[in-house]
């Protein structure tokens, strides 16, 4: 009787040793040509190494020097010092205005102690304002910058910085602490801002119709290892690129708001005044002595900024509301007539002319009982 099965599917049932499961799998074998490895090694190094001077070099004639990045491990450094023991010690708070114009080193001379320095660029003070507030190590004193557009609208470019303070591994502390002693202090480059993908990026390439290209903010500001921070040199001295920095702000902030917006706007504000005042109201049961702080702008910004953040708005409010005293650059001839090149920040000679001002009205403020 004729199998159902045909030659080819009984063929085809025939499994070979090496096809049984269990049976290991022969692994090919290719010889490696034999090569001067070690020569070959010695030649990319040493490309390596030209490559890298190159574009050191580069950026050093473009105006960089070595400095260190202002990085969320810098920035968790400084915030710990309030909890290892440094609690009782001024605290700066703020956005870029906040980091720039204040000088620590003139801080220090004035007033004898230096101030912890956890002011982050584009970036409202609130959450670190509440995170103080709910931190009874804290003892000290607190300056809290004003900026405008930043705080009252609540903006944080960097608001996940605390989560990475409180989630920080040994892995990453033991990066920043190599990165601050082996790299940082000794190459120009290492900037995100000249990162070579940042670089490709911001070239002038064709878009899709109808979309807009939108600047990137630029590098504006060196940084020293606990964040006493100043302008770059280039934005002072460098016409092109400081007016690259202010049509930045331009593209970003200055173009007026329709009924729609400003009523958003509006409710935002109202938002960060609460939040304030509930931060402010922990912080006065510890008796810690608070100053709310406007730096100075200037030009488009400050243009800008009195139409959409009025002082009626924003800034009176946010006194009467909390009850903390304020220094408004307004108000204070002292605190005027200085070098904003982008309109937004001080050119970093007037820091130790503008910082001594300030300590003293700070330190007047306080010598006031209310």
């Amino acid at each position: 009787m004729p199998s159902s099965i045909s030659s080819f599917e009984r063929s085809s049932l025939r499994l070979t040793a090496s096809d049984r499961p269990g049976v290991a799998q022969p692994v090919p074998v290719r010889d490696v040509p034999a090569q001067p490895w070690g020569k070959i090694f010695i030649v990319a190094l040493l490309l390596f190494a030209l490559l890298l001077a190159a574009w050191e070099a580069y950026w050093r004639d473009y105006g960089s020097v070595p400095a260190y990045r202002n990085s969320d491990g810098l920035w968790a450094m400084q915030r710990r010092r309030v909890d290892a023991g440094e609690g009782g010690r001024t605290v700066l708070l703020g956005a870029s205005r906040m980091l720039f114009d204040i000088d620590l080193d003139t801080w220090e001379r004035l007033s004898g102690t230096r101030p912890i320095q956890l002011a982050l660029e584009g970036t409202s003070p609130l959450f670190a304002l509440e995170d103080l507030a709910d931190d009874p190590k804290f003892t000290g004193r607190l300056l809290v910058g004003v900026a405008p557009d930043v705080f009252f609208s609540g903006f944080a470019r960097r608001g996940d910085v605390l989560k990475y303070t409180r989630k920080e591994s040994p892995s990453q502390r033991a990066g920043q602490w190599l990165s601050m002693h082996l790299v940082e202090p000794l190459f120009a480059f290492y900037d995100p801002d000249f990162a070579l993908a940042t670089v490709v990026n911001r070239q002038d390439w064709p878009l899709r119709e109808g979309l807009l290209r939108k600047t990137s903010v630029r590098r504006l500001s060196v940084c020293d290892a606990d964040r006493n921070t100043r302008m770059w040199s280039k934005v002072e001295r460098d016409p092109e690129y400081q007016a690259l920095a202010q049509r930045i702000w331009a593209e970003r902030n200055f173009a007026p708001l329709d009924a729609v917006n400003q009523a958003k706007l509006d409710l935002t504000i109202q938002k960060q005044l609460d939040r304030a005042v509930i931060a402010v109201d922990k912080l006065r049961v510890r008796g810690i002595d608070i100053t709310f702080v406007r730096p100075p702008s200037a030009g488009g910004y400050l243009e800008y900024e009195n139409r959409a953040f009025p002082r009626a708005k924003t800034w009176q409010p946010l006194l009467a509301m909390t009850g903390v005293r304020g220094i408004h650059f307004e108000d204070y001839p002292e605190l005027q007539g200085y070098r904003l090149p982008e309109w937004s920040h001080l050119a970093a000679d007037e820091k130790p002319r503008f910082t001594e001002a300030l300590v003293r009205i700070v330190e007047q403020q306080s010598a006031v009982k209310p």
